[in-house]
């Protein structure tokens, strides 16, 4: 048999050959903020538990929640919360089968990008 010249290529597309789009950004966003949702969620229960423990556990849980460790932590917890339900609402109108044309789904992309902050700091604003 004739040998055949292998030629060197990915074995599929990767982020080497494709542009990031913003539909792709929110989608992984989406993915991260949920997952990252779990370390606000560990945090408040360790210091919640820590309450039901001992003062003294108390008194180091609570130090640590209201450090900047536990501020920065709680406040990107609630623009993760903002942007993954915003998020699931545009999905929810993707499932309707509407806006699903790329300039309406980047202005939706836009719109939850946006609207997530914007809504952290009418949150923090009016929790303050």
């Amino acid at each position: 048999m004739a040998e055949t010249k292998r030629v060197e290529r990915p074995l599929s597309p990767h982020l080497q050959i494709y542009r990031p789009q913003l539909t792709s950004i929110t989608s992984i966003l989406t993915r991260i903020t949920g997952n990252g949702l779990i370390v606000g969620t560990i945090l408040a229960v360790w210091w919640l538990l820590a309450a039901a423990t001992s003062p003294e556990y108390f008194a180091t849980a609570n130090a640590v929640a209201t450090s900047w460790f536990g501020d920065l932590v709680f406040t990107c917890s609630l623009w993760a919360i903002w942007y993954h339900y915003l998020a699931g609402l545009r999905h929810l109108y993707f499932d309707a089968g509407k806006g699903l044309d790329i300039p309406t789904a980047e202005k939706l992309g836009w719109a939850v990008i946006g609207g997530s902050v914007v809504l952290t700091i009418l949150t923090i604003i009016l929790v303050q």
